[in-house]
Order: structure tokens, then sequence, then C-alpha cells
């Protein structure tokens, strides 16, 4: 799985100009399954993003992960992550597992966070169009793939 996860002052999910879910302070992450994921990499993508020390506290810079600042977390299924571009102009979405593959990759993967945040995971809708919009703080975006374990 690959995921890129933003440090936000705030991140909202619209669909259909509706608000599907909207989030203060704390992470934002896109995420991509591909078809060789297993419990595996949900477990390890799962500790990285609640783990990664990107906030700050008193004590200085880069000291506290989100569960540590009580932050939160909105996932949102971005499998344009996985694409390839080396061929042409047109990307490659064969890396990318297909939906069916990917939902349930993607929904274990929101069980498991919540399940280690200890509180509600907001999410975007998987396989629909949205529309995201968000403050990055810093701005932070860190890239995570377990495929790499970095």
């Amino acid at each position: 799985m690959r995921a890129v996860i933003q440090r936000v002052s705030n991140a909202t999910v619209r669909v259909d100009n509706q608000i599907l879910a909207s989030i203060g302070r704390g992470l934002l992450a896109f995420v991509a399954a591909a078809p060789s994921d297993t419990d595996a990499d949900i477990e390890w993508l799962a500790s990285k993003i609640l783990s990664q020390k990107l906030f700050n506290t008193e004590e200085g810079s880069w000291k506290a992960d989100v569960v540590t600042i009580k932050g939160d977390l909105l996932l949102v299924s971005q499998f344009t992550l996985l694409a390839s571009c080396k061929k042409g102009t047109r990307p490659s979405w064969h890396r990318a597992a297909p939906p069916e593959i990917a939902r349930p990759l993607f929904d274990a993967l929101c069980v498991r966070c919540q399940s280690l945040l200890g509180r509600t995971v907001f999410t975007g809708m998987f396989g629909s169009h949205m529309e995201i919009s968000l403050v990055n703080e810093g701005p932070v975006t860190i890239l995570l793939d377990s495929a790499t374990k970095e």
C-alpha cells in the first residue's frame, strides 16, 4: 500500500457538493492499494501513519504523533498514487488493485487505524469523484510505501 500523508490544520471531503467528512488539526492520508497487498501491509501502513512524529510540541519540532496530540485522521482512497507514467503521456493504472480488491484493503486499513487511534477515523467515499480541500500545515507531506518499507 502507498500513502501520501499531509499534516493539516483542517481538511474537508465533498461529494456532489455535500460535505462528507471534515477534520481539524491532524493528518490527511491519501491511500492506494496494490493487488499484492496483504494484512501485513495494512498493519505496517496503519502503524506508520499513526506513529510519525510530524507535530510540534512545547519541547520542540517533530516531537509528537497524531495520537499524542489527539489529532484527527482522514483517509481517502486514491488509486492514482500507483500510476505509472513510464511510457507516453497517459498514466497506466496497472499497478493499482481493482476496486473489488482495493476496497476491502482500504476498509481494513480504516478499521485498523481506528483501533490504534482509539476514536473515529474519517473517510472519503470509495470510488466516488471527491473534492478535497485542505490547509497543509508546514507544509508537511510524507510518502509511505509498504512495498519498500519506507
